[in-house]
C-alpha cells in the first residue's frame, strides 16, 4: 500500500542549507519510489525580513549576524559547495556577493502553489541566486524566473506591482513562527513530525520510511 505524506518545507530563497535540504528530500522520495506519495507545500520564512532593498554585502552581513571570521566563512562556503555538488547542485560562491530581501519571491511562490508550479519556481529561484548570482528581490529577475518555471510572465508582473498575496505570506510566516519554527530548513511531515536542517539523503529516507510505516 502506498503511504500518503503531507510535507511542509519551511525555507527561504536566500538560505543555502534550504537548497541542500530540498535536494536531499527530493532524492530521498525518489529512493522510496512507489512506497510513498508526497504532497509538498513550500512555506515562507524570511531570514532577513528587515533587509533594505539594495541588500547588503554577504561577508559583511554574516560577520555582523553570526560573528564569523573570514576563515570560518570560507570553510562554511566550501562545505556548502561540496554538499551541493554531491546532490547535483552548483553553488557559485564567487557570484553571490550580496544578501537580499526575499518577501516578493515568497509572494510569487504563494501564487505558484495555486498554479501548480511551486517546486519549479523554487528550484528556479535557488539556481538564479546561488548558481547565477542574480538578485531575487529584483522584479525583472523574478518575472524571468517565473516564466522559465512555466508561469505567466504578465501575471507575475501584475502581482509584483501590487501587494497581492502579501497578507497570505505574512499569515503563513506567523503560523510557523507560532509553531516554534526559528531556523530553516524545517520539514514538517503530516503536521506532526519535524526534521530540521540540511540533512543527508539517507537521513530523510530513513525518517520518511519510518513515518510512512506508521
Amino acid at each position: 500500500m502506498t503511504a500518503q505524506l503531507k510535507i511542509d518545507f519551511v525555507s527561504d530563497v536566500s538560505c543555502p542549507w534550504c537548497v541542500i535540504g530540498l535536494k536531499s528530500l527530493e532524492q530521498a522520495l525518489e529512493r522510496l519510489g512507489p512506497e510513498v506519495t508526497a504532497d509538498i507545500h513550500l512555506q515562507p520564512f524570511e531570514l532577513n525580513p528587515q533587509m533594505a532593498p539594495e541588500g547588503q554585502d554577504i561577508l559583511e552581513h554574516i560577520a555582523q549576524k553570526y560573528g564569523s571570521t573570514p576563515e570560518q566563512m570560507e570553510a562554511s562556503r566550501e562545505g556548502i559547495r561540496a554538499r551541493g555538488a554531491e546532490l547535483g547542485f552548483t553553488f557559485d560562491m564567487a557570484k553571490r556577493g550580496r544578501i537580499y530581501n526575499t518577501f516578493d519571491a515568497h509572494r510569487l511562490l504563494h501564487w505558484a502553489e495555486l498554479e501548480g508550479r511551486q517546486l519549479e519556481l523554487k528550484r528556479g529561484l535557488f539556481e538564479a541566486y546561488f548558481t547565477d548570482g542574480r538578485n531575487p528581490s529584483d522584479h525583472e529577475v523574478l518575472i524571468d524566473v517565473a516564466a522559465r518555471a512555466g508561469l505567466d510572465a504578465q501575471q507575475a508582473r501584475e502581482i509584483l506591482a501590487s501587494d497581492r498575496y502579501a497578507a497570505d505570506v505574512r499569515q503563513r510566516e506567523h503560523l510557523f513562527a507560532q509553531l516554534g519554527i526559528r531556523a530553516v530548513p524545517s520539514v514538517i511531515v503530516n503536521d506532526k513530525y519535524l526534521i530540521q536542517g540540511g540533512q543527508p539523503v539517507e537521513m530523510f529516507e530513513q525518517a520518511l520510511r519510518k513515518i510512512a510505516a506508521e
